[in-house]
């Protein structure tokens, strides 16, 4: 019961920052299942089962409160569903040794690029409006939904920060929009993986406790991701992404580390976190006191002679 109950908080944890942030639940989900001993494919499984109860809250939820553009949706949504599908057929047939450390691989991959995409470069605002095509969204679903199926997550850590850099769509849009069209990919995916795997290696009271945790958060992210501000939030996830997977890493067969070592890497680590969260917050708070400035400062004053 101990567990079930922790892994609700967890699931309710990892929609709260997934709602707000457009990412990092199935990444942070997975990752605690991988770290509690689940076969890779099973534990991906049992993330995107739970993720077809979340998502389809968190978008609802998100429409509720503006956050969706549904053009966005759906020509994201459908390449999602396909390389989705095809990343849980991959991952199903790979061995436990193989896909725990190269899973790993995959999820500490987007947790540096979250961390650092948040952190260094902000959102940039400057083509908000401007239409996103398909020859863009085509292969950005694809390859997200692929490495969301085979590392656990993607979803977002992918397709979020490719959205914001893109500055066509304000934050909360393009937030709303990948947490709405992740729910063709759960599904797409949960199909593959079942279709692959049967119910092998799955525990069905450990989906229903990912599930609750999710639902209950779903409303309260979409509330949120008004007020949160990515920036400090992307940091924070994508640090704690990154610990957690190289901890996988240091002690899987392909590196195996010495105490010593790994003591000398954590140390490492956490400081380089610690920095950024602090770059991130004097980032932030530098931004909110320009747009402040600017808003108060008195229009010069014309006067005919």
């Amino acid at each position: 019961m101990r567990t079930l109950i922790l892994l609700a908080l967890a699931g309710l944890g990892a929609q709260l920052v997934d709602g707000s942030l457009g990412m990092a639940y199935g990444v942070t989900s997975t990752t605690l299942l991988l770290a509690m001993g689940t076969n890779p494919a099973a534990a991906s499984a049992t993330v995107h089962l739970a993720e077809i109860g979340t998502t389809l809250m968190s978008g609802a939820s998100h429409w509720r409160f503006g956050n969706v553009d549904w053009k966005v949706v759906a020509k994201i949504g459908v390449p999602g569903a396909v390389g989705s599908f095809l990343g849980a057929t991959v991952l199903s047939k790979l061995s436990t040794e193989v896909a725990e450390p190269a899973m790993s691989l995959i999820l500490l991959g987007l947790g540096l690029y979250v961390m650092s995409r948040f952190t260094l470069r902000g959102l940039p605002e400057d083509r908000l409006g401007k239409p996103l095509g398909k020859r863009f969204l085509t292969p950005l679903g694809l390859v997200a939904g692929f490495l969301d199926a085979t590392g656990g997550g993607g979803w977002g850590p992918v397709g979020t920060p490719a959205l914001l850099a893109s500055g066509r769509m304000e934050p909360r849009k393009v937030i709303g929009s990948i947490d709405t069209s992740e729910f063709v990919v759960a599904v797409a995916a949960s199909l593959g993986f079942l279709l692959s795997l049967g119910s092998q290696g799955l525990k069905w009271t450990w989906v229903l406790a990912f599930l609750l945790g999710g639902l209950i958060a779903a409303p309260v992210a979409a509330w949120l991701v008004r007020m949160v501000p990515p920036r400090v939030l992307g940091s924070a996830v994508g640090g704690v992404i990154i610990v957690t997977n190289v901890q996988t890493l240091l002690e899987s067969d392909w590196i195996a580390a010495p105490g010593a070592v790994s003591a000398v890497v954590y140390v490492a680590l956490y400081a380089v976190w610690a920095a950024a969260l602090a770059y991130s917050i004097r980032a932030h708070l530098r931004e909110r006191a320009a747009r402040n400035g600017s808003a108060e400062e008195p229009q010069p004053v014309h006067v005919s002679l």
